[in-house]
């Protein structure tokens, strides 16, 4: 058992926790100012289907429904899909988390 995969998974579980935890103690409109960063408005003026995700997803994790719409209806699909997608992610990592944490404690003490 390698020390860096058990510490490394656990800062990998952490993130799992805080980044959503952060997401939802941010404000709904927190990244609805500023300029965008998608390529295709920039460079060429025209809207992709990605534009607005991030602030839709922003609102649907605040239920606020009607302005997600607004940014982009095709987040109602995306979200779901990255949260089980993230889901998926947390459950092989926490499995092997697990694992290695079981290992660890069976393993004699170095004297």
């Amino acid at each position: 058992m390698k020390r860096e995969n058990y510490y490394y998974l656990a800062a990998k579980i952490s993130g799992y926790w805080l980044v959503p935890l952060i997401l939802l103690l941010l404000p709904a409109d927190f990244f609805d100012q500023g300029p965008s960063l998608c390529l295709s408005k920039l460079l060429a003026g025209v809207e992709c289907l990605g534009c607005g995700t991030t602030r839709a997803i922003m609102h649907l994790i605040h239920l606020d429904f009607t302005d997600a719409y607004h940014f982009n209806k095709f987040a109602f699909i995306s979200f779901p899909a990255l949260s089980f997608l993230w889901l998926q992610g947390f459950r092989k990592d926490f499995k092997h988390f697990r694992m290695y944490r079981q290992l660890k404690t069976q393993l004699p003490k170095p004297e």
